[in-house]
């Protein structure tokens, strides 16, 4: 049992009038801070009930009609918030406001059973004395059209998982799952890496010149991109002896303008772009900033700021940086969707710019303090010069293109972060030139270069793209991420990449250079990759299950969710229209489609002949050679091969495993990758590989070293054994335990570890066993529940 939930169910004060409930004892404590002794403010620790699994969870025949349980891990806080509840006079549900929080209020009133007379519920995007007065002042009833709309993703999603896993299980492997708006997100990863795939990178090449303008450095370049490197040298051979002088000067004004403040997915994005947050890590530290009151919620699709707001930025602005960097602005939410009436992600107090001691709540709340303040800031001013060179020997002309910063406005404080497939600006300052004016040429050179296949996902771009095909609300992005990489039907990692040639020319006091040079090219840092069960099952959903995974389909459901929050629709009609046509196909599919193992035949091995293949095993993808005797040898794929895309040579080279070492200690050691990665094995033991070892190269010293670093670590572990072994005393991640018979053993406090006897160890073990006779095994919490 939790921490938090011990603490709920001490004596609490029944004096108190009015009940608040809210979902967390961090939004609990600041609100409480903010009422008087009349209220008493407890946390429900989010949902207190949900679908029961099973198959009896929702009533297809009677409307879809749901069938809720209390959670098990949840009876004692039911139990005590009913207690006070019949204490008060008035009870507050005061739960977020958008469709989950209005499902969790709806379901505090029914397990409650709260008289509506003496219940009401109150909302507010941020949690500051005002905001809590506000929503005191003006309570409402609980909107049941954001409830039928929270109710409706849960049950749909409930639906497609219950009915489309088992399909999965029979046709592609056991214990798969499948989700509506994970499978989407899936396949979106997956077409991107076959798109990878198939792309041919295609080499050209750019011309750049360094000059003196008077003593100063100007670069510039040619404005085409010239087909290849033979071609390029021609050109330069056309440059020997030329003349270079400023053929055109334009010099035009411009502006840059900051962008709205922040809605959960740009936080998102820009806090993976600048800090490298996780997506569910930006989340959970911004909902640690909101429940303790610093900034507004942070689940919103709105860039809009309260009139409020506008004002307290506009002190801030003028007194800090000077009112001719304060401009008005009003953005508006691109969504026509967007959920409910929220605010923007901005802070609740502009004048506080210190709000925590962790270093990363403190990071993040610095960004939307400063993307906030810069979106009510003056546009920046700068002033382009485009200058264009002659070659008096040839027809092609340099363009040099520089900036110069006249007015900083809103980049004094922000300037948002792009991502890398997005091309990089250069443009510097360049120094003052004249027409006609003469340059200095120092050197040409002419860089092979190679266009870039598409980048893959980030966290932070499948957000965005997720976004822009309406799939998804803003809180579910966290969570769809988080479910297909637990699934492991997405991994995220580093990548490695390949050395690759490239050609450099280089003309230098009219004498032509040529080199070859070196470059690392494909490495990818944090990105995700499509596992081959992944890509498996996305080619199944999209062969048998085209709507599930169709990017305009999935929307379309999304915005018929939005319908239902807005009252326009019935949340049963639009489950029904979904459900027909979806349980047909299950029973179809079910029926005539094959079992998948994505098996591909790479071709004989050239020394014996036997066929070598590649399929999905039951720990993950592997190759497969027939032997001599009937029995095939098999061999784990390694990191990065796939499939679809490895080559026989490839295939061949994994058989290398296990390899034998050498001898330790007259016992053979051996390295191999087994089901949970790459492990050295001496004398039936077994020895994890890291990450920056392989075993296809460690070497036997290597190997020794690994051994005999892990015997430290176990003997330090160890404080003493008794009965050959049988009875240890040990040290844990908690503290000193006992290991006994297959039971760990709490050693009480203020005995000390080391001082124990083999009769102290036995007696402790015996008293341990007594109390779980009498108290049964401890449990982890579970979902399941009874029926309320």
């Amino acid at each position: 049992m939790g921490q938090g939930i011990f603490v709920l169910l001490h004596t609490v004060n029944c004096m108190a009038k009015n009940l608040v409930i809210v979902e967390s004892p961090a939004k609990a404590k600041t609100i409480e801070g903010y009422l008087g002794k009349d209220f008493l403010v407890k946390a429900s620790y989010g949902h207190i009930r949900d679908l029961p699994k099973g198959n009896d969870a929702i009533d297809i025949a009677n409307g879809f009609k749901p069938r809720y349980e209390v959670s098990e891990d949840k009876d004692k806080v039911v139990n005590e918030l009913r207690k006070l509840v019949e204490k008060a006079e008035t009870v507050w549900l005061a739960t977020d406001e958008d469709r989950e929080g209005e499902a969790i209020s709806w379901h505090l009133a029914e397990v409650l059973q709260l008289d509506p007379e003496k219940t009401r519920r109150i909302v507010f995007h941020e949690i500051t004395r005002k905001a809590i007065t506000e929503a005191v002042a003006n309570p409402r009833g609980i909107d049941y059209h954001l409830v039928d709309a929270q109710q409706a993703r849960r049950i749909l999603d409930r639906l497609v998982g219950f009915e489309l896993s088992p399909v999965l299980w029979t046709k592609v492997k056991t214990g798969l799952s499948a989700g509506r708006v994970q499978s989407v997100a899936v396949r979106l990863i997956s077409e991107r890496e076959r798109e990878i795939d198939r792309f041919t990178s295609a080499s050209f090449v750019k011309v750049s010149g360094d000059f003196l303008a008077a003593g100063k450095k100007l670069k510039a370049e040619l404005t085409e991109k010239l087909k290849d490197i033979q071609l390029a040298e021609a050109f330069l051979n056309e440059c020997k002896g030329a003349t270079y002088s400023v053929a055109s000067l334009e010099v035009k004004p411009g502006k840059k303008s900051p962008s709205p403040p922040f809605i959960t997915s740009t936080l998102q994005q820009e806090a993976s772009r600048k800090h490298g947050f996780s997506v569910s890590q930006t989340m959970v530290l911004a909902q640690k900033l909101y429940e303790s009151g610093k900034i507004t919620y942070m689940r919103t699709d709105s860039v809009n700021l309260s009139d409020a707001a506008l004002e307290m930025a506009k002190e801030t602005i003028v007194s800090q940086y000077g009112s001719e960097f304060y401009q008005h602005r009003k953005f508006k939410t691109k969504s026509s969707n967007a959920q409910e009436a929220h605010e923007a992600i901005r802070p609740t107090d502009f004048n506080e710019t210190k709000v925590s001691e962790d270093s990363r709540e403190q990071k993040l709340y610095e960004l939307i303090w400063k993307r906030t303040i810069a979106s009510q800031m003056a546009d920046a001013e700068i002033e382009k010069t485009i200058v264009g060179i002659n070659i008096s020997t040839s027809n092609r002309q340099l363009t040099a293109t520089g900036e110069v910063l006249k007015f900083e406005g809103f980049l004094k404080v922000y300037l948002e972060s792009r991502d890398e497939e997005e091309e990089d600006d250069d443009t510097g300052v360049l120094p003052p030139v004249t027409l006609g004016q003469v340059l200095t040429l120092k050197e040409l050179v002419a860089t092979e270069r190679f266009s870039r296949p598409p980048s893959r996902f980030t966290e932070a771009s499948l957000v965005k793209k997720l976004e822009e095909l309406g799939i998804g609300r803003p809180s579910t992005y966290a969570p769809t991420i988080s479910t297909i990489m637990k699934r492991e039907y997405v991994v995220k990692e580093d990548r490695e990449g390949k050395v690759r040639p490239y050609q450099v020319v280089t003309l230098q006091a009219d004498k032509i250079s040529q080199a070859t040079k070196t470059e690392i090219t494909g490495a990818e840092k944090a990105k995700l990759f499509p596992t081959d069960m992944g890509m498996l099952v996305t080619d199944f959903l999209v062969l048998y299950f085209p709507d599930i995974v169709d990017y305009s389909f999935t929307a379309q459901v999304e915005n018929e969710f939005d319908e239902i929050a807005q009252g326009k629709i019935s949340w049963n009609q639009m489950i029904s229209t979904f459900y027909g046509p979806f349980h047909l196909k299950v029973k179809e599919t079910k029926e005539k489609a094959e079992r998948v193992q994505g098996e591909r035949i790479l071709g004989v091995d050239p020394v014996s002949g036997f066929q070598v293949s590649v399929r999905l095993g039951r720990y993950g993808p592997l190759v497969q050679m027939e032997g001599k005797d009937g029995k095939p040898m098999f061999a784990n794929l390694r990191q990065g091969q796939r499939l679809e895309t490895i080559a026989l040579e490839e295939a061949m080279e994994l058989f290398r495993l296990p390899r034998e070492l050498g001898e330790f200690e007259d016992k053979v050691v051996k390295a191999n990758i087994g089901r949970f990665g790459p492990y050295v094995q001496h004398n039936s033991k077994f020895y994890t590989i890291p990450k920056t070892g392989d075993p296809y190269t460690i070497t036997l010293p290597e190997a020794i070293e690994l051994i005999e670093a892990k015997r430290i670590s176990d003997a330090a572990k160890v404080i003493a054994e008794f009965d050959n072994g049988n009875i240890r005393v040990l040290n844990g991640r908690w503290g000193p335990y006992l290991a006994i018979s297959g039971e760990n053993v709490k050693i009480p406090k203020g005995v000390e570890a080391s001082s124990l006897t083999e009769a102290d160890c036995t007696e402790l073990y015996q008293q341990h066993m007594a109390k779980v006779a009498t108290e049964g095994p401890k449990k982890k919490a579970s979902f399941r529940g009874k029926k309320k």
